[in-house]
């Protein structure tokens, strides 16, 4: 656990660096993570439950944050699909993507810091938006990962 807690501070950092370009003060930009709708914000026991119950209507889950973070750990099941504040990060969203239905229901996190200084989740989502998806949520991790999700002992695993 001390090796994730250090990983999630590495990821703070990138995250606060990052946002610093897309914040300007308290207020959020067009890309924030505060701009995507609260209707479309999923909160981690919801989906916890959806990841528990499988069926149909199980979704695909995306993390568009830091690759060292999602290697160290990330929701059980999940794929990586680039940080969404990079425009490399956004061109690989795009591909991972190109063969799920429009509609099908994709949830994306983040966890690098607090919800309201992620760089990565606003341009994902708009960039999902964009691209034709209907269907698509954000995981709410008010704090980061590792104390809105591994804390909360909801299914994770580890790339390596």
């Amino acid at each position: 656990m001390k090796k994730f807690i250090g990983i999630i501070l590495v990821g703070m950092l990138f995250g606060a660096r990052a946002g610093n370009a897309q914040l300007a003060g308290p207020a959020a930009t067009p890309l924030s993570a505060m701009t995507v709708p609260q209707a479309q914000l999923l909160q981690p026991a919801a989906l916890a439950q959806m990841l528990k119950s499988g069926g149909r209507d199980h979704p695909v889950v995306f993390q568009v944050g830091s690759h060292l973070m999602f290697e160290q750990a990330h929701i059980a099941r999940s794929s990586y699909a680039g940080p969404g504040s990079q425009d490399a990060g956004l061109r690989l969203l795009e591909k991972t993507v190109a063969s799920i239905p429009r509609n099908k229901l994709i949830v994306i996190y983040c966890g690098c810091c607090p919800w309201n200084r992620c760089p990565n989740i606003g341009p994902a989502y708009k960039r999902l938006r964009d691209l034709g998806f209907t269907n698509v949520k954000a995981l709410y991790l008010a704090r980061n990962f590792g104390d809105d999700w591994v804390a909360m002992g909801y299914p994770t695993e580890n790339a390596r």
